[in-house]
């Protein structure tokens, strides 16, 4: 047999010298453009409006025809080809002379590969964090809050938990029971109110996709949901609280929408939320947002946090208990053995907090100075904005 038939048919394509060099190249040209430009909010915003949302929207609009993440499984398949790849290389490299050329073509492709797909995620996603967000679009001074402002919110959505708490469907036990599947359907009618206050958020919205496999990581790692901008998906955990899910999902879908910024993401999820018009999404979102507020509080004011807290109901008690409890859980592994579940609860600490310190450095290289604290920082929308509306 011929050498040339035998080998596969990419071995066997041959591009000019100056067309390699050139698909070689431009992935690191954009990339270099990217950074050259991502300080002008003006260039940012005109690319995340142009491009990044077209594209984002129609990569949503094709993932959302399968019900399963395709980001799972492509970070899935490409795992394990990654693993195969490295160790048939090593395997073909060691039997061959020549080796540092050899491992060379073998391994440009893949680098090739790397630098195409996070030059994609820069103008797809990070250059959102360089544009204007949600809050100076909308008009929010960002100027802080009084303690007294932050009680009286904190006081009001603390009775409207209250009151919609005994409503949720419970078991013998009184814990909150739902359907995912049903809240999911339902979740791409919510922010049809809200966006009538910011149109900003008048766009089409893709149910968000459980996660399978990678819930329990997610779960073992703090995370309750991710949006990946190459698929246009929004991927929730699932093994997380269901009470507090659609505040998960609708956050989610703030990310969809445009809204970059993690702080505003939460806010924007909340107000979808309580503004849906749906009992459970209405409950998740403020209780989400108690969470936040009474976090905020208890430093300033503990002993207006002392009086709130004092006044919840049974099950806003329950289902506070609960989500600490499982939070908790997440941090140890227990399966019997003293010396071994210290070592995996040990490993998953570590991991945690790796994960937590390369996402916090993420969030802090892309003008998000807060990092992780972004989280937090939308009680000062959430004060600014339901102040207004509690005076009214």
């Amino acid at each position: 047999m011929n050498a040339n038939t035998s080998k596969k048919w990419y071995q066997r394509i041959k591009l000019p010298l100056g067309v390699s060099i050139a698909i070689c190249a431009l992935p690191v040209v954009m990339t270099g453009l990217f950074y050259a430009l991502r300080s002008f909010p003006g260039v940012m915003g005109w690319a995340s409006e142009h491009f990044s949302a077209p594209v984002r929207g129609f990569m949503g609009m094709l993932s959302s025809i399968y019900p399963l993440s395709i980001m799972e499984i492509l970070c899935t398949a490409a795992g394990i080809w990654l693993i195969y790849y490295i160790i048939r290389s090593i395997m073909v490299t060691v039997r061959r002379r020549g080796k540092l050329k050899i491992l060379g073509r073998r391994f440009l492709p893949v680098v090739v590969a790397a630098v195409y797909i996070y030059s994609l995620f820069c103008w797809l996603w990070s250059s959102g964090y360089h544009a204007p967000g949600f809050a100076e679009k909308n008009g929010f001074t960002g100027g802080g809050v009084s303690v007294e402002d932050l009680a009286l919110v904190t006081r009001a959505f603390a009775e409207k938990a209250n009151e919609l708490a005994p409503l949720m469907e419970r078991d013998a036990d009184g814990r909150y029971i739902g359907d995912r599947n049903t809240l999911f359907a339902a979740s791409t009618e919510i922010y049809q109110d809200i966006a009538a206050v910011f149109p900003c958020l008048d766009g089409r919205i893709y149910e968000p996709k459980p996660m399978f496999f990678y819930s329990w990581l997610m779960s073992r790692t703090g995370y309750t949901g991710v949006y990946f901008a190459l698929t246009g998906e929004s991927n929730v955990n699932t093994r997380m609280p269901i009470f507090l899910m659609p505040a998960t999902v609708a956050h989610e879908l703030a990310h969809q929408l445009g809204v970059f910024a993690e702080d505003e993401a939460s806010f924007v999820g909340i107000a979808a939320c309580l503004s849906s018009g749906a009992p459970v999404y209405e409950y998740a979102g403020y209780l989400s947002a108690l969470m936040y507020l009474m976090n905020a509080l208890f430093p300033v004011d503990s002993d207006a946090w002392w009086d709130i807290g004092g006044g919840f109901c049974e099950e806003v008690n329950r289902d506070w208990q609960d989500n600490y409890d499982y939070w908790q859980s997440q941090k140890r592994v227990e399966t019997g053995v003293g010396f071994l579940d210290r070592i995996l609860t040990s490993v998953t600490t570590t991991v945690s907090d790796a994960v937590d310190v390369v996402y916090d450095g993420y969030l802090k290289s892309q003008n998000q100075e807060l990092g992780l604290r972004s989280y937090g920082a939308c009680v000062d929308l959430l004060v600014e904005y339901y102040t207004s509306a509690l005076s009214q």
